[in-house]
């Protein structure tokens, strides 16, 4: 296989990030990131708290096609050196995900390359084993445990290599990001609510309140995750248990005031320490269950929160386990981590893509 024909384009679209990047087969097996464009829709979103679908498709149909030109462009690359097309065909906005494989059959049709669809969500794990060319990022080691937090997302993967994974852990209500989004709007703190919660508990100065907010263990030996009783403590701890008339005249009878309310800094600080403390809690009984793993790969959205970088740092320290954290630039959705998935895909295919008929799908297939 060429050097061309092993650079490959990646186009992700499946929320509210039109994102393209180039990728080719690197030192080491690793896969080198030529250029990683996003164009985020924060913008469109922020009045309504949310990603609202249809007004994300539509501008993922008026972004992609000058996100890919400019990914080529920063790639300094030809259209032609193209060896295969990527695109994120699973799960996400449906309207959203055709825009993208739209996209990519075009392109990958036009160019007589193959083109392959990527889950999105097992894409994150390949987060933090891509760089630019030139970098030091190594081939992890497998096997390895995975974990993903985002705001649709919190899994975890038993993981024999990049493309062979089983989910043995996923939340049973809530993400982990849409709660911090929740608990954010509760705050009234603006949109995307994560990142702003995670810079007022970081600058905020305060310890976490104790006995603290609740973390959720289900049971004894599960590796599944809560975070709507964390959502309803933070709210109650901010706006106060809600109290029927004869509930209040029973607390007066007693002579005992209503609990005190927390400030929204103590509520941000208490929140995070519990929701991260979750994540790990789950995490060090994974590793109890599994056995003996040499990496630990983090993908996701979350991945870029403070507190949950330092404290997944500390547990690598402590177990002797290598944990690959995503550069910033490869948190968020973005088409680096989907190309460089596509390639290992189609390493193992003998560089034979996906048949033509290829679709979006808005869920994924539950591995």
């Amino acid at each position: 296989m060429s050097a061309t024909s092993r650079t490959i384009l990646g186009i992700e679209t499946s929320c509210d990030e039109t994102a393209a990047a180039v990728v080719r087969s690197g030192r080491c097996g690793t896969w080198e990131v030529l250029s990683n464009v996003i164009a985020s829709q924060h913008d469109l979103h922020a009045e309504f708290r949310g990603v609202v679908p249809e007004i994300a498709s539509r501008a993922h149909a008026e972004r992609v096609l000058p996100v890919v030109k400019r990914a080529i462009t920063d790639a300094g690359v030809d259209l032609g050196q193209v060896g295969a097309v990527a695109v994120g065909n699973r799960p996400g906005l449906i309207g959203s995900l055709l825009v993208g494989v739209a996209a990519a059959k075009a392109l990958a049709w036009g160019l007589g390359v193959p083109v392959i669809g990527i889950d999105h969500v097992q894409a994150h794990l390949i987060g933090g084993a891509i760089g630019p060319p030139g970098g030091d990022v190594s081939r992890p080691e497998f096997p390895a445990l995975g974990l993903v937090v985002s705001g649709g997302h919190t899994s975890l993967y038993a993981c024999e290599s990049f493309t062979k994974i089983r989910r043995i852990g996923a939340t049973i209500d809530d993400a982990i990001g849409e709660a911090y989004d929740k608990v954010a709007s509760i705050l009234g703190l603006g949109f995307p609510g994560g990142p702003n919660l995670d810079r007022l508990a970081s600058e905020a100065g305060v310890a976490p309140v104790k006995p603290g907010f609740p973390i959720s263990r289900i049971a004894p030996a599960s590796l599944d995750f809560s975070f709507s009783g964390l959502k309803t403590a933070a709210l109650y701890a901010f706006r106060g248990v809600p109290e029927g008339e004869r509930t209040r005249a029973k607390r007066e009878a007693r002579g005992e005031a209503p609990a005190k309310l927390l400030t929204a800094s103590e509520v941000a600080v208490t929140f995070q320490d519990a929701a991260v403390g979750t994540v790990i809690l789950k995490i060090e009984r994974a590793l109890e269950q599994i056995g003996r793993v040499g990496t630990l790969l983090v993908g996701g959205g979350v991945s870029a929160n403070s507190l949950l970088r330092t404290r997944l740092v500390e547990l690598g320290q402590s177990r002797n386990i290598d944990v690959r954290l995503p550069r910033m630039e490869y948190c968020l959705d973005n088409g680096a981590m989907v190309a460089a998935l596509g390639g290992e895909l189609l390493d193992e295919r003998g560089w034979v893509g996906d048949e033509w008929t290829m679709t979006a799908a808005p869920t994924t297939s539950g591995m």
